[in-house]
């Protein structure tokens, strides 16, 4: 006998809402984040990851029909369960133990007290795994990248090893129960482990200083006190080829150094005795503009000495040969009124003038110009990305690390633990200390750039690529200030002390393709095709992570450089340029992790996979995208059926259309289950007939779970690809199987045939209505247009208008627009209401006057007509207006819709509340 499997909530319904706009918020949030911890790509925003978890493993309602037998029960439960998710998406109840505690419990109920463990096989950067511990389940991270592979051991791993231990720096722990007065519950969580990375942290920075605070002085000023030095800014210069100049000719983007109002600065250039000689100037009126600002565009470079442009293959060709040098041309000084700019001197020239340090990460950047431009100019190795001076730091810090280690293994057994718990303990801080260093390498290299509108050094990764620079930030590690190893190692103890660290979590190297999928649930963020070069990019911190710690977690740092060739990505460049042998490397590789993962069985609960959406993908109708239809074709063959696609929208809308438009989901997330092991094979006509059955239903779904109208074509593939992906194959008249493109152009258009067979349920002057704004928007048509339209749906122009909705003057005819429905108003003594009427008053009020007057509005409005059919229309005139392109009136449409479920229970609360006897000035209920 076979269980059907209890549907989960991520399988019918999700507060979408809640969701994306908290996820957009997190991009904010910095201080204690986890993403701090390291630099790491794409990850996945924490809220997101949260909600879907849950709703991946808690029941959806209608699952338990014993307990809800009706849909009001349904609904009603249904929006509990809303409720909590939007309370547990939101940032500042991440260590709100007593909600967490309560979602466990949620979760307990809907597993039989037994909930799984969680997998994330392409872990990255740990979202996933993070917040599957934050609900209380057993996280599990792999990822074929040693990189990813240590930030989760620091994430889930290592935290709950020492969880409400006491930190073992030497006077620590006395100094916190001197000041505090207790011992019980003084360590909670991480705490002791971030008091000790923040401590053993400073002492490693401290060492650092010492050894080689020579290499970075400060500076002098005129009244004679010393400076902090922010960075130092350098130009590549190459010599020009002009016989005649010779110079060694700057390479720069451009000569501003500061834009803000009041402290503007720029480089003065001039060339002395065949030398470029700095100097800064503040004088606006003499500032750099133009084609002035700066020597190098796209073409080439321009000789500040002779004027003469030169190709940029010849600076190409300069690099190759090793002749691109450096020059000073300001410091950035931290002065009494801000930051401000100093001419260059030879002092700090002569500072910076060190040789290569022995010892440095000797590997090769591999050849990949798309995104690696470096080599293109002679920097062919890791150790080539940085100054000499940049070097000898990195190689100190490297160093320290490996002599922290016996020092902190010695606290640990003085403070009472056993010598291989120490030793161990010891490993783990190390790890901390390392990628606390690894990330400062981000601004300590020689791709730093300086932001002359901020007056700050702009990381090399602000974007997923190793570009080349011609001026550059050297930035000063012992400032105090972005770069420095105390500010990396205050961020990283700061993102430990808000981890759960519990229950137990594990972090391991492997391939993706080959490690074993049993007794675990799946929830994951796989690559998508060349989107981001993880093995190429992690490269620049595994050189240094490896150096630092590679002895303490030999089995994720056994390789010199990360693993490339097993990687799932269809990267051309590893494929003889290849684009076809890439994308079937890709794709084949997507196909055979997803079968090993349906060959491990886990019928009970589905998986969850995220898909980041390029825009670039999509077309106008939101459906064709050769990444997306790849990846549920994918999944197709790996033996899954899809039960759920969900848009997630984690960036903040930049225009109005943003805001009404589907195709700009930033990623969706999926439901899969296994499909049926002997599943039938149908036809087209069938495969209609299944969608035409169902999609009604499930829409009905869809809608009272609150979705908004934006979501719903997104939302809708889900039930859809449902039907499409149960058979083995759904065959076209000429016994072809259909494409996932076909499936999904024909479920768009069940979509629209459902919302338009809704108006079957519309009162014949809403249903005028209706197509009159599918025909003429708000636009004027002719009256006979109006006569013909009205008499076809049973009505007329004469009591359209008397409806109060539409006008007919002097042969013209139009609706009437939101601005000019009256402000006065009121559905009890309307003669002749029409849901047309009560919806679009409904999205006047909630636009205009907010949520309270909505809800009014729709307390009196329920008494006269059907609410749920209400609903129907605000999701139909949202298509039409995206169809329209009425952009602002969809935005006005979608907002009532994803409101409805609250805007009903606030009007039902309001009418109980009005039919209530009155007591003493009180409603109160009756017994």
């Amino acid at each position: 006998m076979t269980t059907t499997p209890k549907r989960k909530l991520i399988e019918v319904a999700l507060p979408l809402e809640a969701i994306n706009r908290e996820s957009a918020r997190e991009k904010s949030i910095r201080h204690g984040h986890p993403s701090t911890l390291h630099l790491w790509w794409a990850r996945r925003p924490l809220a997101a990851c949260r909600a879907v978890l849950f709703a991946q493993l808690v029941d959806d309602p209608s699952s338990h029909p014993d307990k809800f037998p009706t849909e009001e029960a349904v609904a009603a439960e249904r929006r509990r369960l809303f409720r909590l998710i939007e309370r547990l998406v939101v940032w500042e109840n991440t260590t709100n133990d007593a909600l967490l505690r309560e979602a466990h419990e949620e979760i307990l109920r809907s597993t039989d007290g037994a909930p799984p463990s969680l997998l994330d096989p392409f872990a990255g950067g740990g979202s996933i795994p993070l917040e599957a511990q934050r609900l209380g389940l057993e996280a599990h991270a792999s990822d074929l990248n040693p990189v990813p592979v240590l930030i989760n051991k620091a994430l889930i791993e290592i935290p709950p090893k020492w969880a409400g231990k006491p930190p073992v720096f030497p006077g620590a722990a006395e100094e916190k129960l001197s000041k505090d007065g207790q011992t019980e519950g003084m360590w909670p969580k991480a705490t002791g482990l971030a008091e000790d990375i923040l401590r053993y942290g400073k002492r490693m920075r401290n060492e650092a200083e010492k050894r080689i605070s020579h290499l970075y002085p400060k500076v002098k000023l005129e009244d004679g006190s010393q400076a902090n030095i922010i960075a130092w800014l350098w130009a590549r210069t190459v010599q020009c080829p002009s016989p005649a100049c010779g110079i060694q000719m700057p390479l720069t983007k451009s000569w501003w150094l500061g834009k803000k109002k009041g402290q503007e600065a720029y480089v003065v250039h001039r060339v002395e005795n065949g030398r470029v000689v700095f100097d800064v100037g503040h004088d606006i009126k003499q500032a750099p503009r133009g084609g002035t600002d700066g020597t190098v565009q796209r073409t080439g470079v321009t000789c500040i000495g002779c004027g003469d442009a030169t190709p940029l293959s010849y600076v190409r060709a300069e690099g190759k040969a090793g002749r691109i040098s450096q020059q000073l041309m300001a410091i950035a000084v931290e002065g009494k009124r801000g930051r401000t700019y100093l001419p260059p001197n030879e002092e700090h020239e002569k500072a910076a003038d060190i040789p290569v340090p022995d010892g440095v990460p000797d590997t090769e950047i591999p050849h990949n110009p798309r995104y690696l431009t470096t080599p293109n100019y002679g920097m062919t190795h890791h150790a080539d990305l940085f100054t000499h001076r940049q070097l000898e730091t990195l190689r100190i810090f490297s160093g320290l690390v490996h002599d922290l280690h016996e020092s902190i293994a010695a606290d640990a057994v003085a403070a009472g633990l056993p010598h291989q718990k120490a030793v161990e303990y010891a490993g783990d801080i190390c790890l901390y200390e390392a990628l606390a260093f690894s990330r400062t390498t981000d601004l300590n290299n020689s791709l730093v750039t300086w932001s002359n509108s901020r007056n700050q050094a702009r990381n090399l990764f602000s974007r997923q690529a190793i570009p080349m620079a011609w001026d550059f930030a050297e930035v000063n590690p012992f400032a105090n200030a972005a770069g420095d190893v105390s500010i990396s190692v205050a961020t990283v103890a700061k993102s430990i002390k808000n981890l759960p660290a519990t229950p137990a979590g594990w972090s391991r190297k492997s391939d993706a393709a080959e490690r074993s999928y049993v007794g675990v649930a799946i929830s994951t963020d796989p690559p998508y095709y060349d989107n981001i070069g993880y093995a190429d990019l992690a490269d620049f911190f595994y050189v240094w992570l490896r150096k630092s710690v590679g002895r303490f977690f030999p089995d994720a740092t056994s390789t010199m450089l990360t693993p490339k060739g097993a990687e799932l990505v269809a990267d051309p460049m590893r494929f003889e340029g290849s684009k076809e042998k890439a994308e079937s490397h890709f794709e084949s590789g997507f196909i055979e992790v997803f079968s090993r993962i349906r060959q491990a069985g886990g019928e009970g609960i589905p998986i969850t996979i995220f898909y980041a959406f390029k825009q670039a993908e999509s077309e106008e109708d939101g459906v064709a995208s050769t990444g997306w239809e790849t990846l549920l074709a994918g999944l197709i063959e790996a033996g899954f059926r899809i039960t759920g696609t969900w848009p997630m929208r984690t960036e903040r809308a930049g225009r109005s259309r943003d805001n009404a438009s589907n195709a700009l989901a930033s990623s969706i997330v999926l439901a899969c289950r296994p499909r049926a092991e002997h599943s039938e094979t149908i036809t087209r006509p069938m495969f209609l007939d299944a969608l035409k059955e169902e999609m009604p239903e499930k829409l009905n779904e869809l809608q009272q779970g609150a979705i908004a109208p934006v979501d719903l074509a997104q939302a809708a593939i889900g039930p859809g690809m449902a039907v499409f992906s149960r058979y083995a194959q759904v065959l076209e008249p000429d016994g072809k199987p259909m494409s996932v493109r076909t499936a999904l152009v024909l479920i768009n258009q069940i979509l629209d045939e459902v919302l338009s067979e809704q108006e079957g349920d519309f009162d014949s002057d809403t249903r005028f209505c209706v197509q009159w704004f599918k025909n003429f928007g708000w636009n004027e048509g002719t009256f006979g247009d109006a006569d013909n339209l009205a008499r076809g749906r049973n009505t007329s122009v004469e009591g359209v208008q008397r409806g109060g909705v539409f006008r007919a003057v002097a042969g013209k005819a139009n609706l009437l627009p939101f601005s000019a429905l009256p402000s006065d108003w009121h559905p009890e003594t309307d003669d002749r209401i029409s849901l047309w009427e009560v919806v679009l008053h409904l999205a006047k009020a909630l636009d205009e006057e907010g949520g309270d007057a909505a809800a009014r509005l729709m307390a009196a409005a329920r008494i006269r007509v059907d609410m749920d059919v209400a609903q129907e229309l605000a999701y139909l005139l949202f298509a039409i207006c995206e169809k329209r392109g009425l952009t602002q009136d969809a935005i006005l449409f979608n907002g009532l819709g994803q409101s409805w479920s609250d805007l009903t229970a606030a009007a039902r609360k309001q009418a109980a509340s009005a039919s209530k006897p009155i007591q003493d000035g009180f409603a109160f209920d009756e017994d």
